[in-house]
């Protein structure tokens, strides 16, 4: 019997490339749940962020880019920024949540070969220290 899947949220400023990525990572590849959300949404997924996650298989209609608003009410047993600016502007939860900090470089403005890039870094180095925060 398998307790309940700890409920993650990535949180960066645009909520358009690298926080929906690794939503859309989490969600493929490991038994957690995630959801994200910016600080200023864009209110749009970034092309080429779609492109690869259509290309990786992993991309689902129900991910969008949403305004922190909309799940700060909700349980999180961990929340990830992915970058600075986020995790400067990280709101309070009401319960006491734990946080990580990993930042990736951002994708938006360059090239498709880069999205590529930090798609393989968030699936490389995000989910081995998601695995092991948890556990702790």
């Amino acid at each position: 019997m398998h307790a309940v899947m700890p409920k993650i949220l990535v949180l960066c400023t645009g909520n358009s490339c690298r926080s929906i990525m690794a939503e859309a990572i989490i969600n493929a590849y490991t038994n957690f749940k995630a959801k994200s959300a910016g600080t200023k949404p864009k209110n749009r997924v970034h092309p080429y962020a779609k492109k690869v996650l259509k290309e990786k298989g992993i991309w689902k209609e129900s991910y969008y880019s949403k305004d922190i608003s909309e799940v700060i009410k909700e349980e999180f047993e961990l929340v990830i920024t992915v970058c600075n600016s986020a995790k400067e502007s990280c709101p309070v939860f009401p319960k006491k949540t734990k946080t990580l900090h990993i930042p990736f470089e951002d994708p938006d403005g360059k090239d498709y070969s880069f999205f590529i890039k930090t798609f393989e870094e968030i699936k490389t180095i995000l989910l081995p220290k998601i695995t092991e925060y948890l556990k702790n």
